[in-house]
């Protein structure tokens, strides 16, 4: 028997079918983005959905995971409840685009920098995200891969082209692909692209040159002292086509070479350079950025972590599309699987990644070299695997980010034991199970139960300020004030890096 389910996503509606008795993950996930972090085995307690309607009666482990106010309000978990009848939904994993709009920042105001329209982009090195806002809040939102991808996975690549001559046809790569994404963006909310008068733009230092047209040369040499850092306005039409010609762009205040805006922004979004505790943000992506917050001391580093764990460059691995294997999990000695809109696998993405390391490690099919013990690989199914030399770009990907962290805090004189708080921002990290980055060593165990997840923190710091004009000052002093370590033939950093190449077993 059918039944009517509508899904308010937070930035639009929708009303879809469902079969009476079907549980509300396999509806989220069957309509959208909805995640499983543990895959759907109520372990982990995450999939958080507000619900209304004929529901299934609570479980046992609802009623253990949430206060009587919680449950009074609806909260209920998508994995363990059923729809028995119509519904509405209110996905509590998409909040974060409210609660992250205005971030942790307690002195957050509406006044926006625009008048009409604006939009808030953050150009990863590999995904670019834009957000379209009106008076009213968001409007809707896109991500895309990074048309620049075609010339270089990273950072390093891309300089090196735009050095060679290709900075014209890179900048105009990233320009064509927000303009494109900002015109659907605009016809979907039925408004001309000319009612938008306003943009912030965040990136790392070297997309934000890129998008601009500067030469990165000091980018590209010692002592790596970047030129421009930003903080200021631009002509949007030079970059976005069809906006307002009165249109202006921001582009927020970078910290250093290789520590952009994106993490000024996320830093913004997290709130926790404006508390007393001690506190670590990592962003895990091609370029991996890691701010420590201690004692009134801003420290932050940058680390070439690949792309690997955002699935680019290995034998199956692909971006977070339909039918991507999203997680995995033993059950019963047998490996199990779940993919994106359940869809037949076609590959894996980020977070799937990361759980296959995890049950290697568990499972013992990787010793603590990560070498295989038998075979050629790890199979998901007969056409999805990770092989050996994906394990080695996995294990060179994490000793990086995981060594950059631990170099920061040994710096500040800080254990983990210190450590209020782990954000962990960036794409990747929205859909990461936290027990399988502790299981292979990303981030330390004892770190659970105060890591939390932020998402695109870039994004979210982007669209507070394209929000709230009071905060650009804000964002550029947290710029400034940064001390920027350097990790390149830092001994400390080398040590920490060959240490967490291994896996504990």
């Amino acid at each position: 028997m059918s039944i009517i389910v509508r899904i308010d996503w937070g930035y639009k509606e929708q009303t879809v079918q469902a079969e009476q008795g079907e549980l509300l993950s396999d509806i989220l996930r069957g309509n959208g983005r909805f995640d499983l972090p543990c895959g759907g085995r109520s372990v982990c307690r995450r999939c958080k959905v507000r619900a209304e309607g004929a529901l299934s009666p609570l479980t046992d482990i609802e009623l253990e995971t949430f206060s009587h106010d919680e449950i009074k309000s609806g909260l209920r978990l998508a994995c363990l409840t059923r729809a028995e009848g119509d519904a509405r939904l209110y996905p509590v994993q998409t909040a974060d685009i409210a609660i992250m709009d205005k971030g942790a920042a307690s002195d957050f105001s509406a006044d926006p920098i625009f008048t009409e329209y604006g939009v808030a982009a953050d150009i990863g090195t590999t995904t670019v995200c834009v957000r379209l806002y009106g008076s009213a809040g968001m409007i809707g939102s896109a991500a895309e891969k990074n048309p620049q991808t075609i010339y270089g996975a990273d950072v390093i690549s891309r300089i090196e082209h735009s050095l060679g001559g290709g900075g014209e046809e890179l900048a105009l790569a990233v320009r064509n692909g927000l303009s494109e994404m900002t015109a659907r963006l605009a016809k979907e909310a039925g408004i001309n692209t000319s009612r938008i008068d306003a943009a912030v733009l965040a990136g790392n230092t070297t997309m934000l040159y890129l998008l601009a047209g500067n030469s990165p040369k000091a980018l590209s040499r010692a002592p790596f002292a970047a030129d421009r850092l930003f903080g200021e306005y631009i002509n949007a039409a030079d970059l976005i086509h069809g906006l307002n010609e009165r249109a202006f762009a921001y582009l927020p205040r970078c910290m250093s070479a290789f520590v952009g805006a994106d993490i000024s922004m996320a830093l913004l979004a997290s709130g926790m350079c404006g508390r007393p505790e001690t506190a670590l943000l990592t962003d895990v992506g091609t370029n991996a950025e890691i701010a420590l917050w201690h004692k009134g001391k801003l420290y932050v580093c940058s680390t070439a972590a690949g792309p690997a764990f955002e699935g680019s460059g290995l034998s199956c691995g692909v971006y977070g599309i339909s039918g991507a294997v999203d997680h995995i999990w033993l059950e019963n000695g047998k490996v199990k699987f779940s993919t994106i809109n359940n869809k037949p696998p076609v590959g894996i993405c980020g977070s799937g990644i990361a759980d296959a390391l995890s049950v290697m490690v568990k499972s013992e099919a990787i010793d603590e070299t990560g070498a295989f013990g038998s075979g050629d690989g790890f199979f998901i199914n007969e056409n999805v695997y990770v092989n050996q030399k994906d394990v080695r770009k996995l294990q060179l990907s994490k000793a990086a980010v995981r060594a950059g962290m631990e170099t920061l805090l040994q710096i500040a004189g800080v254990k983990w034991l210190d450590v209020s708080a782990l954000n962990i921002a960036g794409g990747f990290g929205s859909f990461l199970d936290l027990n399988s980055a502790a299981d292979i060593g990303l981030i330390p165990r004892e770190m659970l139960p105060r890591t939390t997840v932020l998402g695109n923190a870039s994004l979210a710091g982007a669209s507070m300020l394209l929000q709230d004009r009071q905060l650009i000052e804000k964002s550029q002093m947290l710029a400034q004030r940064a001390e920027t370590v350097r990790l390149d033939s830092n001994p400390v950093f080398s040590d920490f890096y060959v240490d967490w190449m291994m896996f504990e077993v």
